[in-house]
């Protein structure tokens, strides 16, 4: 339950990711999108368990805009 009424979400994740399997950010982004949130979803190619610059300039751009 709960309401993310529009609510900006970025998940940023790697394809091959030994700790987060794909199916599991997809159904991620899935219950958010249900709940409200405006979900932004990427996969990084071949990246594993990190974060990558582009990632990091997306989130500082959604904050701005809040």
């Amino acid at each position: 339950p709960g309401n993310l009424d529009g609510t900006p979400v970025f998940l940023g994740c790697s394809d091959t990711d030994f700790h987060i399997p794909k199916e599991r950010v997809e159904e991620t982004a899935v219950i958010m999108h249900e709940r409200g949130g405006f979900v932004d979803i990427r996969f990084y190619n071949g990246m594993g368990h990190t974060i990558n610059q582009e990632e990091i300039e997306v989130v500082k751009e959604m904050i701005g805009k809040l």
